[in-house]
């Protein structure tokens, strides 16, 4: 049975599940929500994918605020489940492929930072919507796939560190590494934490120039400095500007030695 029916849509107030990492952000579309809809009903907020899956399966919402840079797994996997179970507002950093796929498929989009006069555009579009059956994603995503597949690759990372924000270039990095929600983020001389996962992350990087090692490790392969065993007999990588050893799966093994 749908999530979605005429019933809470007409004859019950509108619920809606925010799925957003950034808390100032949620705070503020929660707060213009409020002005612009006082009688849509939040019913909860999610800051990662499982927990959105979770709330969503508990909630049932009639609309989903869908952050799409959230960790594990992303908005547009999410809005792959949903197919056309409620009507979905994706939130995006400014994406031209993005917004141009999402115009031709009539679904609604939220740009950070945010902008009220859109928030009370997007606000109209969902009252008018509400008497409909939300729209199925799935072409939707299709057609946004091949676009984000043409993307340039990653060359930057931000990371929070104490007050400031340090900005690393990609070059600098010399692996990245799961760690639970986050991902360490290794140079020469130095490492931070990012909040995004090994997953997300290999989707931006240059398959030619990061190399997945392990199933928790990718190593930019201009530091590899070679592959040796360790004193248990297991296969390591030495790396040129650091001095700890990586392990290294068999399957990478058999395609360096290819090379």
């Amino acid at each position: 049975m749908s999530m979605w029916s005429s019933t809470s849509a007409s004859e019950a107030a509108p619920r809606a599940l925010i799925v957003e990492d950034e808390p100032a952000m949620h705070d503020e579309l929660r707060e213009l929500l409020a002005a612009l809809w006082p009688a849509l009903t939040i019913v909860g907020h999610a800051a990662d994918g499982c927990d959105a899956l979770r709330q969503i399966a508990q909630h049932a919402p009639d609309i989903v605020f869908l952050d799409i840079q959230i960790p594990d797994p992303n908005g547009l996997d999410i809005a792959r489940t949903l197919r056309d179970r409620c009507h979905v507002v994706f939130v995006t950093a400014f994406d031209a492929h993005a917004i141009d796929a999402f115009d031709n498929g009539a679904v609604d989009y939220i740009l950070k930072p945010i902008d009220p006069a859109r928030i009370a555009l997007t606000v109209r579009r969902l009252k008018q919507r509400m008497a409909s059956k939300p729209l199925d994603l799935t072409d939707v995503l299709e057609n946004l796939a091949p676009r984000q597949a043409t993307a340039s690759y990653l060359r930057w990372i931000t990371a929070s560190v104490g007050n400031a924000i340090r900005l690393i270039t990609i070059d600098e990095v010399v692996f990245f590494q799961s760690d639970q929600k986050y991902t360490r983020v290794v140079l020469a001389d130095s490492e931070v934490l990012i909040k995004k996962t090994l997953k997300e992350l290999m989707s931006e990087l240059d398959p030619d120039q990061f190399w997945q090692t392990h199933r928790s490790t990718v190593v930019n392969a201009m530091e590899i400095a070679s592959i040796e065993p360790n004193m248990a007999g297991q296969l390591t990588l030495k790396l040129k500007s650091r001095r700890e050893s990586l392990p290294a799966a068999e399957s990478f093994v058999r395609r360096f030695r290819q090379m």
